[in-house]
């Protein structure tokens, strides 16, 4: 594929806002089409990135015979719904994480994944950070062995808010949404599947209805570990803040800051053409639909992160 890459997005909320901003630096593509919530709002935003087609619903971007793909950022519980229906309307797709807030909801989006070969990604950007990069890198040309992986997702969100501090129309989730990004993360840089995990979990909301406190251990069958704590509790510093310790030394990986054990800072910024976790994943997405080949983080690829999100599921059940 030569031609201009024509995309949809939907979803003109604070992460719709990040891909577009991202879209912006690649060559050959080009958003054609807007949906969001509400009509006004979802136009102001198009018209700042030019883009003339608007619309409250998703099926109106999927009638038009331009749009080759589409990317979601919409609510979590739309995410697998919306995917079937693009891959349905012979639109290439990329969702944002979780794919789904069930295993059965994303196996339904791989099984039709393969049977269209259209190209189906999730957003799990973690893969795509130069900080990360740049651990995985050292992993593959066999320079460095992970042992141990020690991360926490830290937010202060006791009201139901988006990261522009607006009202969401949703309610976020630690497991199928905060938990999806080191569960994947971890499998991927252990190069190893997850054969045991546990859970626990903090009160539940008494108003939004989730636990806000959770604690999440994982071993590697290679023998590798992971201790994943997550709080919507915590009143600062926030983010996801990642130590790798390993055979030949520790990293510390903070958004796309990368340290050593010794907090000596790494220079990440030639891993990639960009700096930008985003942007370089908006790229692969795009890059697999012209070269017509399975992309990073493609839907079958990430499926297996949703199957231990659903067995933790099931004993955080069983409390």
């Amino acid at each position: 594929m030569s031609k201009t890459i024509k995309v949809a997005l939907a979803g003109a909320g604070a992460f719709g806002i990040k891909h577009l901003d991202g879209i912006k630096n690649i060559d050959g593509v080009e958003v054609v089409s807007l949906v969001g919530r509400r009509f006004d709002q979802t136009k102001e935003v198009a018209d700042k990135y030019g883009i003339k087609h608007v619309s409250t619903e998703l099926a109106d971007s999927l009638k038009l015979p331009e749009v080759d793909a589409v990317i979601l950022c919409t609510p979590t519980q739309m995410h697998a719904a919306q995917a079937i229906d693009c891959l349905k309307a012979g639109k290439h797709v990329q969702v944002e994480i979780p794919l789904a807030d069930s295993l059965k909801d994303a196996q339904q989006v791989v099984e039709l994944q393969k049977e269209t070969k259209l190209v189906a990604m999730c957003g799990h950007t973690r893969r795509f950070n130069p900080s990360h990069q740049f651990v995985h890198k050292k992993i593959k040309a066999g320079e460095f062995h992970i042992q141990q992986m020690d991360v926490q997702t830290y937010f202060f969100r006791r009201t139901n808010m988006n990261a522009l501090g607006q009202p969401r129309s949703w309610t976020d989730h630690l497991l199928w949404h905060h938990a999806a990004h080191t569960v994947d993360l971890f499998a991927y840089q252990a190069g190893s599947p997850i054969v045991k995990a546990n859970a626990i979990q903090g009160p539940i909301h008494p108003t939004l209805g989730i636990a806000m406190d959770m604690s999440i251990q994982l071993k590697a069958a290679n023998g590798a570990i992971c201790t994943l704590s997550l709080s919507f509790n915590n009143d600062g510093p926030l983010g996801t803040f990642f130590r790798y310790i390993g055979d030949t030394g520790t990293y510390i990986a903070r958004y796309d800051d990368l340290v050593n054990g010794k907090e000596e800072k790494i220079d990440v910024s030639k891993v990639d053409v960009s700096m930008n976790g985003i942007e370089l994943q908006d790229r692969e997405f795009f890059a697999a639909i012209k070269e017509g080949r399975e992309p990073n983080a493609s839907v079958a690829q990430v499926l297996p992160c949703y199957q231990v999100l659903h067995d933790l599921d099931v004993q955080l059940a069983k409390g």
